[in-house]
């Protein structure tokens, strides 16, 4: 689904680091390792993050695709290294044998434990757990860095805030006209980006409280997208809808279980003349009297902002772990133990921003076109409506 940008990235949570590649980004866009850095330190921080956040500090370093701070066309490098690596280097070694390593064999509930060693014929469950770590989205923040970099030449900004941990809930509604920067700028000095100072007091406790009994918590985030023009993605076919791909996108995200866009589900429940925003023109443009689409209709960007939310289901690692079964006895115990967050909902809001910038870059692409940003900033002077 995604047309005219491809990434991949490879490396397990405590091996020797993170490998993403990026292609498809026009030549000419600056773009230097302090700006990834930055994102990559937004989705360290948050109440709740466990004790590998204490150990790593992420850098992206450039290795191709950039030569003196711009973008050359060909496709971009990272490697983020695994600062907790030195720990490891005997249990996720690359060569040698597992003779002396002792295997993981008691699947946790809710993980990818069990179906992957299931799927794979594996006896060590470490073999999953490892790739299937929330630890692989540091390199999705450090992609999609690049991707925000290039939606901010024209002008389009992408932000989040958390709008629920567990039962603790910030019904703050934003202002009509809203500077997403400003608001992200405020948002982050939050131990829990949340907006609203009564409910982050909440969402602190809500923590702190699962915190003690050895549990763990989710909760909802929202994302935001600013300065969109009119069509990006199309009605024509399933798979070209925006809807669609960013969906998928955020699907994507470890321990997302849920997505809508605007109204969502309190659509299911409104009467049409409550959900439809009204068609409104001011002598210059069209305007909407509301935003309940969450600026999507017909799978396409209607020039409002693009709001989406997600939610996010309890981190499965718990440090009083549910009953599980020993692959090799069949014997019932407690399920394995690694170091875990409590909480993972302020990092999850910072890679979904990350996602949405992949998605949005690429329908940018496919929309106007263009071998280097000046083209792009030129096709879109030319077409784009707004």
């Amino acid at each position: 689904m995604i047309k005219k940008i491809k990434f991949l990235t490879a490396g397990e949570s405590h091996g020797k680091g993170l490998i993403g590649i990026l292609e498809g980004l026009p030549a000419g866009l600056e773009i230097d390792e302090n700006y990834i850095n930055q994102h990559l330190a937004r989705r360290q921080q948050g109440h709740g993050r466990g004790k590998r956040m204490e150990i790593e500090h992420d850098q992206a370093e450039i290795y191709s695709g950039v030569r003196f701070g711009k973008t050359i066309g060909s496709p971009i490098g990272l490697i983020v290294k695994n600062r907790d690596w030195k720990n490891w280097s005997r249990k996720m070694a690359v060569a040698g044998s597992d003779k002396n390593v002792k295997k993981v064999t008691l699947p946790r509930p809710g993980h990818a434990d069990l179906a992957g060693a299931q799927k794979f014929g594996f006896d060590d469950i470490r073999n999953v757990l490892e790739r299937s770590s929330a630890r692989e989205t540091a390199m999705r923040v450090a992609l999609g860095s690049l991707a925000r970099k290039l939606l901010a030449e024209v002008n389009i900004a992408v932000g989040s805030r958390v709008t629920q941990i567990h039962q603790a809930k910030d019904e703050s509604q934003l202002a009509e006209q809203f500077n997403l920067k400003k608001l992200t700028e405020q948002i982050d000095l939050s131990p829990v980006r949340c907006l609203d100072k009564t409910a982050e007091k909440a969402m602190l406790a809500a923590i702190d409280d699962a915190k003690s009994v050895g549990d763990s918590v989710g909760g909802v985030f929202e994302v935001l997208a600013t300065g969109l023009p009119y069509g990006l993605g199309s009605y024509t076919h399933w798979d070209r809808k925006l809807t669609t791909r960013l969906s998928a996108a955020i699907m994507s995200i470890n321990a997302i279980k849920g997505v809508e866009f605007g109204g969502g589900f309190v659509s299911a429940e409104s009467m049409g003349s409550q959900t439809h925003d009204e068609i409104l023109w001011d002598e210059v443009t069209y305007q909407r009297a509301t935003n309940n689409a969450g600026g999507l209709e017909g799978g396409m960007t209607n020039a409002q902002p693009l709001i989406l939310r997600a939610a996010m289901k309890p981190i499965p690692t718990l440090m009083k772990p549910l009953r599980s079964v020993d692959m090799q006895t069949k014997i019932e115990k407690s399920a394995h133990k690694e170091r875990t967050d409590v909480c993972a909902v302020p990092a999850a809001s910072i890679v979904a921003e990350s996602m949405v910038c992949l998605i949005l870059a690429d329908t940018l692409l496919e929309k106007f076109g263009g071998d280097t940003v000046d083209q792009l900033k030129d096709h879109m002077k030319t077409s784009a409506r707004y």
